[in-house]
């Protein structure tokens, strides 16, 4: 079994829902007492938070850079960035590091496309529903169509997120409002709805609408458990 390097804590939250997934998914595999073997760096989500607010991305490389490397330094054989958002900075982290790194776009897109799915809608932080380096990587690499909110919407969903999940908040009114934005982007022609958040699979699941939902969280730990077990990025 490899070992599988986390970057974490961007936020907390979602990191513990990669850990408790990438753990089943191993259980699941191997039986018995079998977990995963896994290097984990958590990081200070604050910083991040106000460098990602002040478009400080070259600091906010240097400090996830910094923390890949003592990932790769601790005996991780891949990496995984348990952010969406972060995913922004992943070419300048992947350059820096000699381990690969398994990229959630393209875990989420293989998803699609094995499901059949040619357009999707988008729902995640604003810099990741309106920047290219998600929505980029599915139409560039795997030919996808892929959708986003109004500025209205997508100025919501970024709320809800930094306001609400990241700090563990579950409130019944944004789930309301999610699934009127997932029911009006179905309606757009999104065949399926990306959840690119890692907070936003603890506000809404599969069993609370009719549209198809692929949770980036749930995906990227289960392809990290996959090559742990199986192969390499």
């Amino acid at each position: 079994m490899k070992t599988i390097g986390l970057l974490g804590g961007m936020s907390w939250e979602s990191t513990v829902g990669y850990y408790r997934a990438i753990n089943a998914g191993v259980k699941k595999a191997l039986g018995g007492l079998h977990s995963a073997k896994i290097a984990l760096y958590s990081v200070d989500f604050a910083p991040i938070e106000k460098l990602q607010r002040e478009g400080d991305w070259e600091g906010a490389t240097a400090v996830l850079t910094e923390a890949a490397l003592s990932v790769q330094a601790a005996g991780a054989d891949f990496l995984v960035i348990c952010t969406n958002t972060m995913h922004t900075v992943a070419p300048e982290i992947e350059k820096a590091i000699d381990i690969p790194l398994l990229h959630i776009a393209d875990a989420t897109g293989e998803a699609l496309i094995r499901n059949g799915i040619q357009t999707a809608g988008l729902l995640g932080t604003a810099f990741t529903m309106e920047q290219d380096f998600c929505k980029g990587r599915l139409s560039g690499k795997y030919g996808l169509n892929v959708l986003v909110p109004d500025e209205t919407d997508r100025r919501l969903v970024h709320q809800v997120i930094f306001q609400e999940l990241c700090l563990g908040r579950i409130a019944p009114d944004s789930k309301a409002q999610y699934l009127r934005i997932i029911d009006r982007l179905a309606d757009q022609g999104a065949e399926a709805v990306i959840l690119g958040c890692t907070e936003i699979g603890m506000l809404t699941g599969q069993g609370d609408t009719r549209v198809k939902l692929f949770d980036t969280t749930a995906i990227h730990a289960e392809k990290a458990v996959e090559y742990a077990l199986k192969g390499t990025p």
